[in-house]
């Protein structure tokens, strides 16, 4: 009998990661699997308070949708899709399923990233990816730097550069994220407290 061999796609093996390591996030971004830990309590505090400003700036009554950990699927490659910690995205998003229950990038006004010990991966590859999918406002909380990256209105597939906000200043969410809120830098880099 003879036994067929085929190579794994990058797909099925982001998939098999994924099961040898519960609650670690799996990407695929730019055809490389990228795995993350477990977030720390600040972190998920940041994501918490984010989410929670926006839903009461009025997200459900603009016709959107506050999720934390929803794949976003890229058009940077087959099989690539990046889960970011928080999105807003309009409220008909089961419409954009693409696969792997990952949504297409036109319904996202915003992505958050809070940066854990792979900070380079947000504040390096994610911005290129980000906008290189025409996401609107991308938001970093880089707690390594001490500082929050707003980035938005991407052109031709790269964003302008970020405006850097420093602790004690305030982030005013752009128009085009669809509500009106002022996050303060300190929530985004320690969460709650």
């Amino acid at each position: 009998m003879a036994v067929i061999e085929r190579e794994m796609t990058i797909a099925e093996a982001a998939d098999r990661v994924s099961s040898w390591l519960p609650g670690h996030r799996v990407e695929i971004l730019r055809g490389s699997i990228i795995v993350s830990p477990p977030p720390d309590e600040p972190h998920q505090g940041t994501v918490f308070e984010v989410g929670y400003e926006i839903r009461r700036a009025g997200a459900k009554e603009a016709g959107l949708k506050v999720r934390p950990g929803i794949g976003l699927w890229l058009p940077t490659g087959p099989a690539d899709y990046a889960i970011p910690d928080l999105s807003v995205v309009d409220a008909d998003i089961a419409d954009a399923l693409v696969r792997k229950n990952c949504y297409a990038p036109h319904v996202f006004r915003m992505v958050l990233e809070v940066t854990s010990s792979n900070w380079a991966d947000d504040t390096a590859i994610k911005p290129e990816l980000y906008a290189e999918a025409g996401i609107p406002v991308y938001l970093v909380a880089d707690r390594r730097h001490e500082v929050v990256l707003l980035y938005q209105d991407p052109a031709e597939g790269k964003y302008p550069d970020p405006v850097r906000y420093k602790r004690g200043e305030i982030v005013p969410l752009p128009e085009s994220v669809g509500v009106t809120l002022d996050l303060p830098v300190d929530t985004l880099l320690d969460g709650d407290d």
